[in-house]
């Protein structure tokens, strides 16, 4: 069975559509049958993006990337410095 990745707006309508039924009495494996998607990622997805609106999440994967990119800025950076100290030390 394949993957299907679904963007942060589709999984906050998801979860949207699932308090809606929940207000109506379902229990969560109807939501889940109702929404294609399983329990764990269900209960996933309300941890990770429970309570959030479209533009906050936007906002979180600009700052997850931005973070990505810095850290991979000073590792790169200390690789460099490291390598420099090595090469000065060996010289004298």
């Amino acid at each position: 069975m394949s993957q299907k990745r679904y963007k942060p707006e589709e999984i906050i309508h998801k979860l949207r559509v699932a308090e809606v039924e929940s207000s109506k009495g379902h229990n969560t494996g109807q939501i889940c049958r109702k929404l294609g998607i399983t329990e764990q990622t269900y209960y996933r997805w309300r941890k990770q993006y429970g309570g959030m609106k479209v533009e906050q999440t936007r906002r979180f994967k600009e700052l997850e990337a931005e973070n990505a990119r810095l850290k991979k800025l000073v590792a790169d950076l200390s690789l460099d410095k490291e390598i420099l100290k090595e090469a000065a030390s060996k010289n004298f």
